[in-house]
């Protein structure tokens, strides 16, 4: 496989544009629908994390957003794509159930052969970490601890649950973060006992963050196992990292972040994905189709 900045293998995402991003609704203790995000600012914010991702080498394919959907920019959720097979979200919400089919036709027509479904509430790569082999699953807010058998038995990977005790750490992916194929971070606090009993023997050597880390999103960073993109205002965590011997990439998501989200929502993985079609799937989108409503 090629490799991408610093040696590390370049990655296949899927992103889906802010058009639409808004926070008229409140499923998680960030949402305020009194503090409304600026979309042309999310935009700006959504494209630089784009940029950044295809400068250190990694491909990146994009679905088109619903204007019914503002939360569809978290493509994090759509989906646990693994080996090419693809077991698509089943949300918890209403006001995200419309995503599944958008994504479901996304990679039916992207030429993905084995996808289906989930039967069980399950909210994707959101909740859905791969370390050391293993699935990590992110159980209680969203996911469903009963999913973790389909997901198990579906991608072919064991899944080890975990349970999230904070609300405000609502998915997996924004309590934790897979630095390397055996390295990972999370904050000590989001998880119960029982669930940080189980990280300790799994990852004896993992960076235990701070609830400030934590609380600026910055668990909920992309990591190729060398450039780890994390939110700008996660300062410290930067300079941890880099003591670790990883290149931290900051990026400014604060529009994004009032809807609860950073930059590790706003991908998904794409292991085992058909081959991409023909021409470059990482060049910028043109501006005027990200343009927001009422825009100039």
């Amino acid at each position: 496989m090629q490799e991408a900045s610093g040696g590390a293998r370049t990655r296949r995402y899927l992103m889906c544009p802010p058009s639409y991003f808004d926070v008229a609704y409140s499923i998680n203790p960030w949402m305020d629908t009194a503090r409304r995000p600026d979309r042309a600012r999310a935009i700006q914010q959504w494209q630089s994390l784009r940029d950044t991702l295809s400068a250190v080498g990694h491909r990146v394919e994009v679905a088109a957003p619903a204007p019914s959907l503002p939360d569809m920019v978290f493509a994090a959720n759509a989906a646990v794509v693994l080996d090419g097979k693809v077991l698509v979200a089943t949300f918890r919400h209403p006001q995200r159930a419309g995503e599944s089919a958008r994504f479901e036709a996304w990679f039916r027509d992207r030429g993905f052969r084995r996808v289906r479904r989930a039967a069980s509430v399950n909210e994707g790569e959101g909740d859905h970490l791969l370390a050391s082999g293993v699935l990590l699953a992110g159980n209680g807010p969203r996911t469903a601890p009963s999913a973790n058998a389909e997901t198990q038995e579906y991608l072919g990977h064991p899944v080890l649950g975990l349970t999230l005790v904070d609300p405000r750490f609502y998915h997996l992916d924004t309590a934790l973060a897979v630095l390397d194929t055996d390295d990972v971070m999370y904050w000590p606090g989001a998880f119960s006992p029982s669930s940080l009993r189980r990280l300790h023997r799994l990852f004896p050597d993992a960076l235990e963050a701070s609830e400030d880390d934590a609380a600026v999103f910055g668990m909920n960073a992309i990591s190729d196992g060398r450039n780890v993109i994390l939110p700008a205002a996660a300062h410290a965590l930067a300079g941890k990292l880099a003591a670790r011997g990883y290149l931290p990439r900051p990026v400014d998501v604060t529009e994004l972040g009032k809807a609860g989200g950073g930059p590790k929502c706003c991908v998904l993985e794409l292991r085992g994905a058909p081959a991409p079609p023909d021409g470059p799937t990482d060049r910028p989108t043109p501006t005027a189709r990200l343009r927001p409503e009422g825009a100039g």
